[in-house]
Order: structure tokens, then sequence, then C-alpha cells
């Protein structure tokens, strides 16, 4: 029940940031919509087809798509707000990478995927719908850039399997992962931890 109100939490909050990103790009308000729903539930749909796991959350729930529209629209009214609260925004990005990377875990272990596997569906649905409002948005996705978000999400996943591997009870091993991915996320915010770039200037002729 708490890792499902967590994850309404999530969506929402993923809902609003996303619609304001769409926003500086001046897009009107069914793109704001789209882009909304796309953020907070893109990850798990992709992760769900990549699977074959039918009903998409999604459809099986279609509450969830009322949830995040109506976040999109009410940051219309709530813009100032909002942009006030960007430190609140960025706890609850980081509280939404951790409980949709376990949520993604959790589907696919129930469907008895390799551990890898399982490892990749939670990073998929935790980081997949920011990377694709970006492409929408003409970003660079996050995942691609310096920040430490994928890694975290990975770490998150590996975490939790692996305390359960050990013998740790699945509640105990739950919120200990995610307390740890949450603690990471906030100190690589706090402090500017990034991962290591890759630049080439060389000249291929």
């Amino acid at each position: 029940m708490a890792l499902h109100i967590a994850y309404l939490v999530a969506i929402v909050a993923e809902a609003m940031s996303a619609a304001l990103v769409a926003g500086r790009r001046e897009m009107d308000w069914f793109g704001v919509c789209v882009i909304a729903c796309v953020t907070a539930l893109g990850g798990g749909t992709v992760r769900d087809v990549l699977l074959g796991h039918h009903p998409l959350a999604w459809v099986q729930h279609p509450e969830y798509l009322a949830y995040t529209l109506t976040a999109a629209l009410s940051v219309g009214l709530l813009a100032p707000l909002v942009l006030r609260l960007r430190r609140l925004f960025l706890l609850l990005d980081a509280v939404g990478l951790v409980v949709f990377t376990v949520i993604g875990c959790n589907v696919a272990s129930e469907l008895s995927m390799p551990f890898a596997i399982v490892l990749v569906s939670g990073m998929i649905t935790g980081t997949c719908g920011g990377m694709l409002r970006d492409v929408l948005c003409g970003q660079t996705p996050l995942l691609f850039r310096k920040e430490l978000y994928a890694s975290i999400s990975l770490t998150t996943g590996l975490l939790y399997m692996g305390g359960q591997d050990i013998g740790l009870q699945h509640d105990l091993a739950m919120i200990l992962s995610m307390i740890a991915g949450f603690t990471f996320r906030i100190l690589a915010i706090r402090y500017d931890w990034n991962m290591p770039r890759f630049v080439y200037r060389g000249d291929w002729s």
C-alpha cells in the first residue's frame, strides 16, 4: 500500500514537472498533456511492451491517466508556485526514480525473468519516461548527460534484488534499497557528483 501511494505521488510530480518543461517549449495544452503522460507513465509502458506484460498499467488502471492529466492541467494555474517548490520536486523526482525502479524489478521478477533482465527492467521503468520527455522536447536526455541517474536506478535495483537473494525479508530489502537509492541521488545533486564524460574533438579527415 505504501509503495502504491508513493507511486501515485511520483507520477503526479513527474507529470507536473514535465508540464513545466513543455511550457518552456511553448507547447499547446494537448502537447503539455502528452508530455506529462509520457513522462509519468512512459517508463512502465516501455517496460511492459518489451516484456510482453499486458494489460499495460494505465490500461488496467485508467485513473492513472486522470491523475497525470489533472496534474498537468493544474500547472497552468499553479506554475509560479510550482517553480518556487523546485527543491521539493527534486526530492519527489528522487522518490519517483527509486519507486519506479523497484516496481519495474517486481514486474520482471513476477514474470520469472533472469536477474540481469530484472535490473534492466527496473532501470527502464525508472528512467525511460524522462528520456522520452527530453527527446520529444528536443533536449539531450538526462540519462545521457553527466548526472548520476541511470546508475542510481541500477544500484537501487541491485540492492533490492541482492538483498532478497541474501535472505533479507522482502519489505526490508525494498525499504533499505529505496532509502539507499534516494540518499545517493540527493547527495549526487547536492555535491554535483557526475559520471565521467567522453569528449572527442579530433579531426576525422
